[in-house]
């Protein structure tokens, strides 16, 4: 396991470090970053280029991800695969938006490798330092100034047959949905292999706290605080109104049975970016899973000025500016 050598705070301390505790810091040991940007997009290059520059005048080894260095040819830059950074960086900076963190989670959470999320499209809950805010929430987090939140997994199995057939990691969630418009699907839903439901909907959305604000937010699901150990079930259109949202505690076993009487298209989406594919019939086992990824925010991160922001609280539908 990787340890942390300098100070921070975690996602729960309420105060910001105070001028006396910043001169009696300890030096970071960040010797390697990791850069990483939004794939394929073209106007990554300026803020990759700018934190490269930045990173590489304070003597850091930086490694660029090899699909980002298509992007920035012939920067003299050392490109790396992801399990390169996974396995060499202390620190990983993700360029994009929420859906490349999604994806930069993912791929690093088994080396635990802590990641920055700099945000370069619409407001996000998890890359939340704007390009404007750099180089000086960059020089603050390497001067180990920064709160550190640990964010569950979920890790799901599809079970063909007795054996597995496929099996992903999510951040957000795991939804269990039709393919063709028109139709229901129908699954048994167990946990901790008591029978649950059977729901028939379009779907099911099963979501960590971090997933709350996204799909399961839009099919009805409660918020959860990020720090809570907890998923919830969402139905998605159920054809019987009384099938509510479900929190349960993080550490049951979900399993979701693909009714065989099915006649629906159905496949399973993780975070909305990886497709299995199942049949009637076949289990969908979801757990937990045994490592956390470190999410990095300023100091200032304020999760429920976040969500003010997001969902737009307390403004008027002719409110142009956040407070």
């Amino acid at each position: 396991m990787r340890l942390s050598a300098w100070r921070h705070l975690s996602e729960n301390d309420k105060l910001p470090i105070s001028t006396s505790q910043r001169e009696t810091m300890p030096s970071p040991v960040f010797h390697t970053i990791g850069l990483i940007g939004k794939f394929g997009d073209p106007h990554v290059a300026e803020t990759l280029n700018q934190i490269a520059a930045h990173l590489r005048q304070r003597e850091l080894r930086v490694l660029l991800d090899e699909s980002s260095a298509r992007l920035i040819p012939d920067n003299g830059l050392e490109v790396a695969s992801r399990t390169t950074i996974g396995e060499q960086c202390d620190l990983a900076i993700i360029m994009g938006g929420d859906g490349t963190m999604l994806n930069a989670a993912r791929s690093l959470v088994n080396y635990e490798v802590p990641i920055l999320g700099v945000n370069l499209g619409r407001l996000g809950f998890l890359a939340d330092v704007s390009p404007g805010e750099i180089p000086h929430s960059l020089d603050r987090v390497l001067a180990g100034q920064f709160r550190e939140a640990h964010r569950s997994l979920l890790h799901a199995q599809v079970i063909h047959e007795g054996r597995i057939a496929s099996e992903t990691d999510a951040l957000n969630d795991v939804v269990v949905h039709k393919r063709e418009v028109a139709r229901m699907i129908e699954v048994d839903t167990f946990l901790d292999g008591r029978f649950v439901n059977t729901y028939r909907a379009d779907g099911l959305i099963i979501s960590t706290p971090t997933g709350s604000t996204a799909y399961a937010l839009a099919g009805g699901g409660p918020i959860i605080h990020p720090g809570l150990e907890a998923v919830v079930l969402v139905p998605i259109c159920p054809h019987t109104l009384t099938h509510r949202p479900i929190v349960v505690k993080a550490d049951c076993v979900i399993e979701v049975v693909l009714n065989a009487a099915n006649s629906t298209q159905t496949q399973i989406t993780c975070d909305g970016q990886v497709s299995l594919a199942i049949e009637p019939g076949d289990r969908i086992v979801i757990r937990k899973k045994d490592r956390k990824v470190r999410l990095i925010h300023p100091v200032n991160h304020d999760y429920f000025k976040l969500l003010r922001a997001k969902l737009r609280w307390g403004l008027g539908p002719d409110a142009s500016t956040f407070p």
